[in-house]
């Protein structure tokens, strides 16, 4: 059975699913959409061409959909589309997408935004995305499975995260990052891969043993990218979590790859 608070403000437009819960002083605005389990604790705004996925939590004083912080904005009409079992914490902001960057924002499902979290226009985050405190995602980051963003760092316009990769706290990420990698500095390096992550979603010794092996090749200090790359590809074409590796770097992208320091890579 759905709940609304009598001193929320829900415009009879809204489409509001089953057993949704909105708490006090929260305001939907009209193109807003709730899907089934939806709650709002308290003091949340949702407006703007915004849907929020079944089961997903908001916290007090989140601000969800207003327009992007983008000058070249002119009101076109983005959406924001925040996926499944969310739960987005005290103070985040999420915004829609622009012209410029295809239109949308997009959350996919059982994805934690701590307090403070911000994510820009056009960017898009995967499934089991972690934004800890105050980590905050220019406009146009693309985030991949299962990445998390330590407290208080940036990502730039455009960067690019790999899945299951560990930005550190207090990190200015302007380059790309790879899968699995572990990057950390006030302009980020790399400095590794994310061997604790791998570890706690099981993947196997045998995994790990060949990302490491293919770490070393990758940014050794012999031959160009491009021939260390294609003698990974070869060395482990049917190795998944490698070619993920492989492909992210192969990829078109404004941006480079952050590389390690060449103790780092050794």
């Amino acid at each position: 059975m759905t709940a609304i608070h009598p001193t929320a403000i829900v415009d009879p437009a809204a489409k509001i699913g089953n057993n949704v819960s909105i708490g006090p002083y929260s305001v939907i605005g009209p193109e807003v959409t709730l899907d089934d389990g939806v709650t709002l604790l308290s003091h949340v705004v949702v407006i703007g061409r915004t849907s929020v996925g079944a089961n997903t939590r908001i916290f007090p004083y989140a601000s969800i959909g207003h327009q992007p912080q983008d000058q070249k904005y002119k009101g076109e009409r983005s959406s924001l589309e925040i996926g499944c079992n969310n739960v987005i914490r005290e103070y985040v902001t999420m915004n829609p997408g622009t012209e410029g960057g295809g239109m949308v924002t997009r959350v996919g499902n059982n994805c934690l935004f701590m307090v403070g979290a911000h994510v820009a226009h056009d960017c898009r985050v995967a499934d089991h995305v972690i934004l800890v405190n105050n980590a905050t995602l220019a406009g146009h980051v693309a985030i991949e499975e299962w990445a998390i963003i330590g407290g208080l760092s940036a990502v730039h316009q455009f960067v690019r995260i790999g899945k299951h990769a560990m930005v550190g706290g207090m990190t200015g990420v302007s380059n790309d990052v790879i899968p699995y990698g572990s990057v950390i500095g006030n302009r980020a390096r790399l400095s590794g891969l994310n061997i604790i992550g791998l570890k706690r979603r099981n993947f196997s010794r045998e995994d790990i043993h060949n990302l490491r092996k293919a770490y070393r090749l990758i940014f050794a200090e012999e031959g160009t990218m491009t021939e260390r790359l294609q003698d990974v590809a070869e060395l482990f074409s049917d190795n998944e979590p490698v070619m993920d590796i492989v492909n992210f770097i192969k990829s078109d992208s404004s941006r480079s790859i952050c590389q390690p320091k060449m103790e780092d890579a050794a």
